[in-house]
């Protein structure tokens, strides 16, 4: 019998399929699919129990969770410090400037390597650091263009936007219900605003961190100090 957070994956992944996109997206990656034996891995290994802190993340990038079915899954982080294993597929219409090679990969997502690199510098063994915290990304979808470009949920037209969101607020209160978590934290504002709509009446406040990505100048110039610095003024101790 699955774990609660695969019974939710799973049936998240189910109502992706009732979803249509059109253009400027041409392609839609669901690893909540086809890299299915990894991303149910990772729960299952380190998603067990109540949580301090649930960090949450807007959707998978193209060489993170796009490759590896684990949120900012960072190829090397997800093989070689969590040393999940498992086949990863193909999406169905594959983008052939965004190719799935999971763990063959040669590509380091930038915000995976940097969020996990803090998690392990920080608390050494994956075990310490998921015994506290957890990461969840709110949309389980990547969206492609015609040039390889990801397009962000965000900047889908709400006619698209808001039956997904629908959805992924169901999957996201019904994974809070599970791992009922002190604090819960939007990696970024977008995902901040997006966890407050879902979880308002369960949650209080929900914090926000500064995102990882190599967009943002101020990550660039050292992103595990302010990372930790928005912890600490969400009331997280470290």
């Amino acid at each position: 019998m699955p774990s609660p957070l695969v019974a939710i994956d799973r049936a998240l992944s189910d109502d992706m399929r009732s979803l249509s996109f059109a253009d400027p997206v041409t392609h839609v990656y669901n690893p909540l699919d086809y890299a299915r034996e990894v991303h149910e891995a990772f729960l299952e290994r380190f998603g067990k129990g109540k949580k301090d802190v649930l960090l949450i993340g807007m959707n998978p990038g193209p060489w993170g969770m796009a490759q590896t079915g684990v949120p900012f899954g960072d190829v090397s982080s997800v093989r070689d410090w969590m040393k999940l294993r498992g086949r990863i597929g193909k999406p169905a219409h594959e983008h052939p400037k965004r190719l799935v090679e999971g763990f063959d990969c040669p590509r380091s997502e930038v915000s995976g390597s940097r969020l996990w690199g803090w998690a392990k510098e920080r608390y050494g063994r994956p075990q310490a650091f998921f015994k506290r915290f957890f990461v969840v990304n709110y949309c389980p979808l990547a969206f492609l263009e015609a040039s390889g470009r990801n397009r962000t949920p965000d900047r889908l037209p709400k006619e698209e936007r808001e039956p997904l969101e629908a959805r992924c607020d169901e999957a996201l209160r019904a994974s809070y219900d599970v791992l009922r978590p002190k604090h819960v934290i939007g990696i970024g504002g977008w995902a901040q605003k997006t966890a407050r709509r879902a979880l308002e009446g369960r949650v209080e406040e929900v914090g926000v961190m500064l995102h990882p990505s190599p967009a943002s100048p101020i990550a660039n110039r050292g992103w595990a100090p302010r990372a930790e610095q928005d912890l600490l003024a969400a009331g997280i101790t470290l």
